[in-house]
């Protein structure tokens, strides 16, 4: 059990990593967003971005709901991986 514990961890944090992708590819000037791989990112982050981004309001011109999630899942990812490691 503490191995699908701690796989499950491993994978909020690659999901954190791919957010983490997808913010960066927004600062790259002139990227096209109907290239394949953007709207790959877009389909499989924006379940979690959309619902956070009706909550967390922006500031100024900064959307921090990306950041906010991020950390969000470093916490759960910590506890997930804090969990597996208390079951061996």
């Amino acid at each position: 059990m503490g191995s699908i514990i701690s796989l499950l961890a491993s994978l909020v944090s690659l999901y954190s990593f791919i957010i983490f992708v997808r913010v960066l590819l927004t600062w790259i000037p002139g990227l096209d967003p109907y290239n394949p791989i953007v709207q790959f990112l877009h389909q499989i982050t924006d379940p979690v971005m959309e619902p956070a981004r009706r909550i967390i309001p922006p500031i100024g011109m900064m959307d921090i709901s990306p950041i906010v999630v991020m950390v969000v899942m470093s916490i759960l990812a910590q506890i997930l991986q804090d969990l597996a490691g208390q079951m061996r």
